[in-house]
Formats: C-alpha cells, sequence, structure tokens
C-alpha cells in the first residue's frame, strides 16, 4: 500500500501551469514550505506547455517563452518539486490533509497544513454525428500537440466550433505548413464585436489576434461565421466534413447552403470549461455560472473554498484565461499564508486582476452554450463515449427517471467511464434541461469521488508480497 505520509508541510499546490507554479513560487518567497504536484514532466501547463525534447531548438514563440520564465523562476524557487505526479485522493487530517499521488518511484502520500488547486481547464467538446472517428481531434488537445511536439492534427484540416482558439489553432496549423480548408465558427461576425470593448483593456492581446486573423485572411482561407458542422464521415477515419449556417440560438438552419470538404482531420471545440473533480470530491460548494465556464467551486476574492484549508485558483476556479491566472496564483498564495500566520496584502494583485480578467472573460462569452447546439446532435449520434450511449439512450434514460446525473449513471450508466463523465456531463445536463424544463443549476453535479484520475491499481498498492499477505486458515468442516 501508499507509503506513510511524510513529515507535514506547510502548503501542497495540485497543477504546475500557470496559476499553480506561480503560487507555488509566491509561497515559498513569503518563507512557506511548498510541495508542488503535477502530471506533466515540466511546469507551464496546457498554454504554457513546455516543448518535447527533440524540438526545444525550434524557434520561440510568445507562450514558450513566458512558459521558459515561469520554468526558471520555479528551479530558483525553494519549493519541492514532484512532477510526473498524479495526485488521486485528497483526504482531511487533524491537522491539515493527507496527499496521495502516485509517481515514478510508486505510491507516496504527503501531510500539509493547506492545499491550492490549480487544477485548470478541461476541454468542452459537444457531440456531432461522427465525432468519434479517428482524425477528429479536440481544439485544446490540437493547441497541446503543436506546442508540445510541434506536430500537426493532420494535414488538411477544418477547424470548427467557438471561441479564441479558433483563430490562434487555424493559424498555427497553416504556420507549420497545413492546409486549413476552412474555419467555421458558431459565432457570429457581431459576437465578436461586442467584445471589442473588453479586448480594448488587453491591445497586446487583441493585435495579437487581430495578426492571426491578417495572417489567415492573407493565406486564403475562409473564415465562416455563423456555421456548425453538421457530419463528420469516413469509413476507418476522417474523410469529409459537412457544415452548415445556424441562427443566433446556434440551431442549424436548413436553407442549402451546405459546404462539403474533404478532409483527414476535423479539430472541433467549444471552449473550456473548470476542471472542478478535486473540489467536487472534497464536497466544496459549487455554482453554475455560464461566463466563468460552466460549474465551478466557489470561493471567495482571495480563493478560499467553503471547505477550510482550500483554496482554488485559475482557470480551475472560473475561466479567465492565462492573463489572469498567474495573479490568481499568487493571491491564493498569499491568502493561504495569511491564514497560516503570515501577513500577506493582495490590494495590488487584485486590481492587476481586474483588468486581466475582463478580457479572460469577454473570451469566454464567445464559448457560452447555447440552447439551439442540441439541434446538431442527432438521435444515434455517440453523447457518452466511454459507455457507447446515443442520444437516443441518454433521453430514454432520462425519460425512465433519470432527471439528476447521479440518477442518470443509476439509468444508463452515463458518466461512469474512464473519464468521469468529463466529455459527456454537459451535454447530459442539457438534454435533461431541455426535457424536464429544468435549469442546469437545478440539475445538479454528480458526487465526486475518488481516484481524481483513471490509474491502475499497482500505482496505488506499489510492490508486496502475496505470501505475506495475512490470510487466515479455511475454517474447519
Amino acid at each position: 500500500m501508499a507509503d506513510a505520509a511524510e513529515t507535514i508541510a506547510d502548503i501542497a499546490v495540485i497543477g504546475a501551469g500557470p496559476a499553480g507554479a506561480s503560487a507555488a513560487i509566491e509561497a515559498a518567497e513569503i518563507g512557506l514550505s511548498v510541495i508542488l504536484f503535477d502530471e506533466q514532466a515540466r511546469a507551464g501547463g496546457q498554454v504554457w506547455r513546455a516543448r518535447g525534447p527533440a524540438i526545444r531548438s525550434a524557434p520561440s514563440s510568445p507562450e514558450s517563452r513566458d512558459g521558459d520564465v515561469l520554468r526558471q523562476r520555479l528551479d530558483a524557487s525553494a519549493a519541492t518539486r514532484l512532477f510526473r505526479h498524479r495526485v488521486w485522493q485528497i483526504q482531511p487530517e487533524t491537522p491539515g490533509w493527507t496527499i496521495f499521488s502516485a509517481g515514478p518511484e510508486g505510491p507516496v502520500s504527503h501531510r500539509v497544513k493547506s492545499v491550492i488547486l490549480a487544477t485548470g481547464a478541461q476541454e468542452r467538446v459537444f457531440p456531432v454525428p461522427g465525432w468519434t472517428l479517428p482524425g477528429v481531434i479536440g481544439l485544446a488537445a490540437a493547441t497541446a500537440l503543436m506546442k508540445g511536439e510541434m506536430m500537426l492534427p493532420g494535414r488538411r484540416v477544418l477547424v470548427a466550433g467557438a471561441g479564441p482558439l479558433l483563430p490562434y489553432v487555424a493559424h498555427e496549423i497553416h504556420r507549420h505548413g497545413g492546409e486549413v480548408v476552412a474555419i467555421a465558427d458558431l459565432n457570429l461576425f457581431g459576437d465578436w464585436l461586442r467584445c471589442l470593448p473588453a479586448m480594448a483593456r488587453r491591445p497586446d492581446l487583441a493585435l495579437r489576434g487581430a495578426g492571426w486573423l491578417a495572417a489567415l485572411r492573407k493565406a486564403g482561407i475562409p473564415y465562416l461565421y455563423g456555421m456548425g458542422v453538421r457530419h463528420i464521415s469516413g469509413k476507418c477515419q476522417v474523410e469529409h466534413v459537412e457544415i452548415g449556417p445556424v441562427d443566433a440560438a446556434w440551431s442549424p438552419v436548413d436553407d442549402g447552403d451546405i459546404r462539403r470538404f474533404d478532409v483527414d482531420a476535423v479539430v472541433l471545440g467549444h471552449g473550456l470549461s473548470p476542471a472542478i473533480e478535486a473540489t467536487r470530491m472534497l464536497d466544496c460548494r459549487h455554482v453554475y455560472d455560464p461566463a466563468a465556464g460552466g460549474w465551478r467551486v466557489e470561493t471567495d476574492a482571495a480563493g478560499r473554498t467553503t471547505i477550510d484549508g482550500i483554496y482554488a485558483c485559475g482557470d480551475g476556479a472560473g475561466i479567465l484565461g492565462v492573463a489572469a491566472a498567474p495573479l490568481r496564483g499568487r493571491i491564493a498564495a498569499r491568502a493561504a499564508a495569511g491564514d497560516l500566520g503570515k501577513t500577506c496584502a493582495t490590494g495590488d494583485l487584485q486590481r492587476d486582476l481586474a483588468t486581466a480578467g475582463g478580457f479572460g472573460r469577454a473570451m469566454t462569452s464567445l464559448t457560452v452554450p447555447r440552447a439551439g447546439i442540441l439541434g446538431q446532435i442527432s438521435p444515434d449520434t455517440i453523447v457518452c463515449r466511454c459507455e457507447g450511449l446515443t442520444r437516443a439512450d441518454v433521453e430514454a434514460g432520462i425519460s425512465g427517471g433519470g432527471v439528476s446525473p447521479n440518477a442518470l449513471k443509476s439509468e444508463t450508466r452515463c458518466g461512469m467511464g474512464p473519464c468521469g463523465g468529463r466529455f459527456c456531463r454537459e451535454t447530459a445536463a442539457m438534454l435533461t434541461a431541455a426535457m424536464t424544463g429544468s435549469d442546469i443549476a437545478e440539475i445538479g453535479l454528480p458526487t465526486g469521488r475518488p481516484p481524481l484520475r483513471p490509474l491502475p491499481v499497482v500505482a496505488v498498492t506499489g510492490d508486496f508480497d502475496y505470501d505475506e499477505l495475512p490470510i487466515p486458515a479455511p475454517s474447519p468442516l
């Protein structure tokens, strides 16, 4: 079994992205003992993802440069860094918490006084017919693939969905030599125009986005507003994709303007939502906040959750983007330090966060799901990939009484696969709301349970000799 917990530290930080690494650096500079956990081999998260060994000599980008600065600062800090460690359980103790993780050397556990959760975001992809074919990849996944390994998702690609990743991913595919046949954006041009005042607060980011669009236009890549994917087809992998117009609610419109492309990949995504598995498991209070990406953990302005000693920061506490993430991490670190007896003010950081957060909220507003998106899901489209459940299967379960996430699990097993409902939960909730007339906030969340991520049993048990197990002798006949 897992080793006995090591000597207690002041703070554990879960996640080494921009928010988590900044929190660890800040807490260590204050003078606290810090243990930082991350599943990846290096800090940076998805946005400032570290490049693989084979491509570290490639030309830098703004993200790689910002990530390198963060990693250098982290290396120079006194924080203990546990990379390639998958945290699977956080258990309350008296006092503090025990963090259970599985790492390269096997299972370990650490006692800490406080926990800062910087678990980041998870990708949101709504189903369309054919979305389970090889060659369909999420926008965020394609971003990680190109940043980390400089690999293209395909040679001839359609980029589709909603949000600021659309022009970025299309630009990167084109820059690295791929062919982008078109960009299909569910939003109308007017939806982007409404974000201009918030964009103006971060002219550096706005100008960079304008540069992507200019490069795409120069390359002759069509940017099609108010268009969504209708169908993806192919025998063993993606071969064709059809797109068509949508209305303001993202409902498919049958006006004959259907376009068909021959492709070998479709990059599809509908924004990000907070990764809340850990806060759900810890029974923190959550609120449904579409403007922040959906369900998020409830926190005060400094990142304190409703559970003493548990803090949340970065996109895991609500989607505000990378500009806000380091500030939120530093604020949470100062709050945790203050609660442990260190005097730390946060007013200066809060002012900076107000500016950075405005841009992030504007971009997130472009990804808030609209009810009409359910119109792209045919009855035989897979909704729960892990369990192979179609829309018809899920709706039958709802009709049979599965009107809450836990009840729907019981009826259909929707959300019980290896992904833990991360891909199907929001679609299932929207289907439930549509069929019952309920609000998604009323439908609620499924119960959170360990492990936080799938892992092999050996990662938890470690090495042991079966012959040493205390098995009692059989009872006499």
